[in-house]
């Protein structure tokens, strides 16, 4: 198992930390119940170990005007391998596509992006993904809503029976 190093206060930490990483090691290690001191050490060692990647504000897109969140399936040409680092490194540069993931199957990428209306995203196609090296098609899922939304990563495997 991954973190089988990680203690329960380890876990703890990590619990609180995704819930809320503005809490000062005061606070933090009062909520897991061990003394300041031990607890930043923790903390360094969980940064140093790799546990925790970075800490971050988590900003409202919509107070910014980013409405919808839609989810494009994209299908790529076959490309060299220079073009296909050519298309990852602009998807990298594009800041409304949060997310990307290569997929089996069909369609060949997965993005998640933050767009503030449909007519800006029909623009945003046109202007920048299909631009894109090697873009062949894009198909698009727009969300009509958020149902859940979370950055927590649940820190052991559920168990099944």
């Amino acid at each position: 198992m991954a973190n089988a190093e990680l203690d329960a206060i380890d876990m703890k930490i990590l619990t609180h930390m995704q819930r809320d990483a503005s809490l000062t090691t005061a606070e933090l290690a009062e909520r897991v119940g061990i003394s300041q001191s031990p607890c930043w050490r923790r903390v360094q060692r969980l940064h140093d170990e790799g546990y925790i990647k970075s800490q971050v504000v988590l900003v409202d897109r919509q107070k910014l005007g980013f409405d919808m969140h839609i989810f494009a399936q994209v299908k790529i040409a076959r490309l060299s391998e220079e073009e296909r680092e050519t298309f990852f490194r602009g998807i990298q540069n594009i800041p409304e596509v949060l997310e990307c993931y290569t997929v089996f199957g069909e369609m060949d990428a997965l993005l998640k992006i933050v767009a503030p209306d449909v007519k800006w995203y029909q623009e945003f196609i046109f202007n920048t993904l299909m631009k894109l090296p090697g873009v062949e098609d894009i198909r698009s899922i727009v969300t009509l809503s958020e149902a859940k939304s979370t950055t927590a990563i649940p820190l052991t495997p559920r168990k099944f029976q």
